[in-house]
């Protein structure tokens, strides 16, 4: 039996890098994850997605170099820590960040709650080998997820509409757009009105990679030393060495600039 979960109360949020970012813990998010969802279902024909994003180093170094990515960044009902750099630079402020909220972890949390209370997925993005690989990942994985639809990540503006039909005609309470970033995040805010009924909208990155195992998680230990990115660029210098050497200085820049600050207490 499901408690009455309407009034759920706003996530705390600590300003980190310039992203209002949530102060929760994983399994905190998966409940709100579950609670939104479970509340648009009675609301199909008026309820707007939440839109979820990540913050990490690309994602704030571009709104740094780019008005309108912070301005597209900024229309996210909920950005969660997905670098663990963002974690250590909330410890400046009053209210540091409990975890880091990796992505590619928080996809485990949310399939466990999904299961739970029978919420359905809806899988969007990558070439069409990898989306069709990933859908039959997850139900090995997570035999009780229902997946009620998917999409490769390959199609145009003009077809937004049609693709945003087929997600609301699936039923699915949460939409995974894999179309990199800034794609998948100018994306979900110009369909948002189009996925009306949709609880969740979360943007996922290189996530469908991770669990097909075409990409190798980095060791716990460098996670925790901040050092999955030097992790990533040996597994695949082409094309993370030019990145990594451009974003990571202004991102730090960034973090220490605009990470809100304890007020000192005379």
């Amino acid at each position: 039996m499901h408690t009455d979960i309407s009034a759920r109360a706003p996530l705390p949020r600590v300003t980190v890098g310039g992203f209002p970012t949530v102060s929760v813990t994983r399994k905190e998010l998966a409940d709100a994850m579950v609670a939104d969802c479970l509340v648009a279902r009675q609301q199909r024909d008026t309820w707007l997605p939440k839109l979820v994003f990540s913050s990490n180093g690309q994602g704030i170094a571009l709104a740094g170099q780019d008005k309108a990515f912070a301005d597209i960044m900024a229309q996210a009902d909920i950005v969660h820590a997905d670098g663990m750099p963002v974690v250590l630079a909330s410890r400046l402020t009053e209210a540091p960040l409990p975890e880091r909220i990796a992505t590619t972890d928080f996809f485990h949390d949310a399939a466990e709650a999904a299961a739970a209370h029978g919420l359905k997925f809806f899988i969007l993005g990558s070439k069409e080998e990898q989306n069709a690989q990933v859908v039959e990942a997850i139900k090995r994985l997570y035999p009780g997820v229902e997946i009620v639809g998917r999409h490769d990540g390959y199609f145009g503006a003009d077809q937004d509409e049609a693709v945003c039909a087929a997600i609301r005609a699936s039923g699915a309470d949460v939409l995974w757009v894999a179309l990199g970033k800034p794609r998948q995040e100018i994306w979900c805010v110009r369909n948002r009105e189009r996925l009306k009924g949709i609880g969740w909208v979360k943007t996922c990155g290189g996530l469908y990679a991770f669990l097909t195992g075409e990409a190798p998680r980095a060791p716990a230990w460098m996670q925790k030393l901040s050092l999955e990115w030097l992790y990533r660029t040996m597994d695949d210098p082409k094309r993370l060495v030019w990145r990594y050497l451009t974003t990571n200085p202004y991102s730090f820049y960034r973090l220490v600039r605009y990470t809100e600050r304890a007020r000192k207490t005379s």
